[in-house]
């Protein structure tokens, strides 16, 4: 069943916007010098009319930035370490995050999460009005005490975590206001920027979504204790020997089919899932395209230390996209993304939804994970632009049937009846706009009332 719907998922190609057009188009006043006055500025609303088209209420709610300077390093350097991260011994990865301001916002002592992720706050300038555009930005990239901390650590594997999330970060930070700056001047208002500036940060997360390995391996990790991981980089052999006994114990094992079954049969629309349905809360999600790692050591010369590179791949996504889909209420249907390699694709949140009086629509999205590949393992870097947590959010103008709308669908433009079913079981899932947003609302009470209706309890994230 899971398989047949993957198969069924369409693939959606994101609009793709250069970032010398993305410069261009958010600058306050943008010149030509080799093309004429009226060509060029139609040129100019040609592009902006894409943007918000793709961005819209009648678009997907997302599009790709290509072209940034520096990112294709950046991103394989900052992706390689989230497994690394994950895999190490608890202890171990307690010290390597603290010597670089890092935290998680997921119970990292169960074995059997799906995903592992780093957080840290990602600050702009104190005084944004005084500063140009990158000037708020990277005035902040390289601060003492991640340099000092950066060289205390004495893991030299992990030297650089801080400074290369932060620099990445950043960059992915300006890549947003400069899309809110495009769409302010579409709307035709500031708010979405000034917002963003007001919040005076954001959240960044390298994210590693485990494979099936994965969990026997952190199990294995938890048995042999720091001690023993030291030990293991000088016993190859053995260790190589404990990868290869894992995969054998995978392959047919009684537990990986229990492990299917459970997913089948677990809560979800196709329950195969990394992540759940959801919609993010902020303005805008800036997110790298994933990369995928598989493990190698079925080749003999291969069988080293859990953790080294050569023990896991880098590999084109083997689905042909980037497992991030969306559901699409035009179209009544669940599209997988594609994005180029190096691209950030940038995502509406329902903040922006909300101030941009529905002329940016959020996105519901899932991270899916490939039936037919198991021991496939998910890097990727994400950045969480949002409004000030005192920022007023204001329902005037706003119409929340809108959104009630797009999972009631009775009328015959549904179709299929499989589809009928999607947009009723969306409805157990994700909560609709209306029972989390009241007029006057702050960002921080809609925060708080999202996450309580998503995952419970107080609301407030889990800070472990």
């Amino acid at each position: 069943m899971e398989e047949e719907e993957e198969a069924a998922a369409e693939i959606l190609q994101l609009h793709e916007l250069h970032h010398s057009d993305l410069i261009l188009l958010s600058s306050s006043n943008p010149t030509s010098t080799n093309a004429s006055s009226s060509s060029f500025d139609e040129d100019l609303l040609r592009k902006t009319s894409s943007v918000m088209e793709a961005l819209g209420p009648m678009g997907p709610g997302l599009l790709a930035v290509t072209g940034v300077p520096n990112v294709s390093e950046l991103r394989s350097e900052l992706l390689r370490l989230a497994p690394k991260l994950a895999l190490l011994h608890r202890d171990t990865r307690k010290r390597v995050l603290k010597e670089h301001n890092l935290g998680s916002d997921v119970p990292l002592r169960n074995p059997d999460r799906s995903v592992s992720s780093f957080a840290m706050n990602l600050k702009y300038a104190k005084a944004p009005e005084a500063l140009t555009m990158t000037d708020r930005l990277h005035s902040e990239a390289y601060p003492q005490d991640v340099e000092e901390a950066s060289a205390e650590c004495n893991d030299m594997e992990f030297k650089n975590l801080g400074s290369t999330f932060k620099e990445l970060g950043l960059c992915m930070m300006e890549v947003g206001l400069c899309l809110a700056r495009i769409c302010d001047k579409a709307i035709g208002s500031n708010e979405l920027e000034q917002s963003l500036l007001e919040s005076c940060a954001a959240k960044g997360r390298l994210i590693h979504y485990h494979s099936r390995l994965d969990s026997f391996l952190l199990k294995e990790v938890e048995k042999t204790g720091a001690a023993g991981e030291r030990k293991a980089k000088n016993n190859k052999r053995d260790q190589g020997s404990c990868v290869m006994n894992v995969q054998k114990s995978l392959q047919g094992s009684s537990e990986s089919n229990s492990i299917a079954r459970d997913d089948h049969n677990s809560c979800g629309i196709h329950s195969n899932l990394w992540q759940q349905w959801h919609y993010d809360y902020g303005i805008f999600t800036v997110l790298t395209a994933p990369f995928f790692l598989w493990p190698s050591y079925s080749d003999p010369a291969k069988t080293e230390y859990v953790f080294a590179d050569s023990c896991f791949d880098e590999c084109p996504s083997p689905t042909g996209h980037s497992c991030l889909q969306i559901y699409d209420p035009n179209k009544k249907r669940i599209f997988m993304v594609k994005a180029p390699p190096d691209s950030f694709i940038i995502q509406v949140g329902e903040s922006a939804d909300i101030i941009s009086k529905g002329k940016l629509r959020a996105t519901l999205h899932a991270v899916h994970r490939p039936v037919k590949f198991n021991n496939l393992s998910r890097e990727t870097f994400v950045v969480f632009l949002q409004p000030a947590w005192t920022k007023t959010l204001s329902t005037a103008d706003y119409s929340h049937a809108k959104l009630m709308k797009e999972y009631n669908d009775d009328d015959e433009q549904v179709g299929e009846d499989r589809y009928k079913q999607l947009s009723c079981k969306f409805q157990k899932i994700v909560p609709p706009l209306s029972s989390r947003l009241k007029d006057g609302m702050t960002f921080a009470e809609f925060s708080r009332e999202t996450t309580k209706q998503y995952y419970g309890g107080s609301g407030l994230q889990s800070n472990k």
